[in-house]
């Protein structure tokens, strides 16, 4: 692959650093930093983006609804004909329903499990309920609106993956998708990868594997062909592979990937990174953004990147395959 990036079909922005959730697998929410992507920051920005073609800008985070001015942001990369979804924790929706319905064109959710669990894993009293009750008023405005959930999988809801996707479905959702919990990145605002007690806290003993690979050939079994459920068979699979090698029973094994050559990863404070899990390859603080896509540092790392071999692809839990 050419080490030049001309063309960028999907840009995932950190809108800001902070999240109003406190999961145990990710450490984004203890950023107490006030860093955000200003609308002047991104108009600066906007030649680059159309030069690029993209034609998908993701708001990640963190929950990019506590940015304070986030619909502005939507509203630029929208005039430009770009694609904006969202990615929420949910507990927000229902105070910014009309602006979500009249400003993004369609919306992710973390849905970690049944009510019970789900509030568990975010660790805020009454999280569902935030989270259906935004739903629903989004739906309201609009009940063709697009809204999509993502569940990560670990230990306190690896038996629940069937349950959850009837979840999704009953909050009038119009697909699910499942990834297993990222234990080794220095992703997600880690300052170093999790020592062996953290990754405790989340990975699966090889019972709990088992339980979930049953479970997840009951979500394949179930909603095959509906296209509800976002991975086949296959990809569902990778899943418990994923905890199979952290207890060393396998060996990791990279998924099929090109995210450093159609995407990349701003974060609030300018930091452009290739994919979510690896290093970062230049700085919008600096240099504009086809400035940090085609540096040196950033055309070395994919000269020499081999997805197929590389330590951190090889323990990937979510990759992009772009056609």
């Amino acid at each position: 692959m050419t080490t030049l990036i001309r063309s960028l079909p999907v840009l995932v922005l950190y809108p800001h650093a902070r999240c109003n959730c406190r999961c145990v697998m990710c450490d984004i929410w203890k950023d107490t930093s006030q860093s955000e992507l200003a609308a002047d920051e991104l108009a600066r920005h906007l030649a680059d983006i159309e030069a690029l073609s993209v034609k998908w800008v993701v708001f990640s985070g963190g929950e990019p609804l506590m940015h304070s001015d986030l619909f502005r942001l939507s509203d630029m990369l929208r005039s430009k004909h770009i694609r904006v979804t969202l990615l929420s924790t949910g507990l927000l929706l229902k105070r910014y329903a009309e602006q979500i319905a009249a400003g993004i064109d369609d919306v992710i959710v973390s849905l970690d499990g049944p009510p019970h669990i789900h509030d568990q894993i975010r660790r805020v009293p009454g999280a569902f309920s935030q989270l259906q009750d935004g739903i629903r008023a989004i739906h309201d405005l609009n009940p063709n609106f697009p809204i999509s959930a993502r569940c990560t999988i670990q230990r306190l809801n690896y038996s629940t993956p069937s349950e959850t996707a009837e979840v999704a479905k009953r909050l009038g959702l119009r697909s699910i998708s499942f990834l297993a919990a990222d234990l080794t990145s220095e992703a997600f605002n880690r300052f170093r990868p999790w020592e062996v007690y953290r990754q405790a806290q989340v990975a699966l003993t090889l019972e709990e594997v088992v339980t979930l690979e049953r479970e997840l050939e009951l979500v394949s079994s179930n909603w095959e062909g509906t296209g509800f459920v976002a991975e086949n068979a296959e990809k569902l699979r990778r899943i418990p592979h994923h905890f199979r090698v952290q207890l060393g029973l396998c060996r990791p094994q990279a998924p099929q990937c090109n995210a450093p050559w159609v995407s990349a990863v701003v974060e609030a404070d300018g930091a452009v990174r290739p994919c979510f899990f690896h290093r970062p390859i230049g700085s919008l603080k600096s240099h504009t953004l086809l400035q940090a896509l085609n540096g040196i540092e950033a055309q070395e790392f994919r000269a020499s990147l081999d997805v197929a071999t590389n330590p951190v692809c090889s323990r990937c839990v979510c990759s992009l395959n772009w056609k």
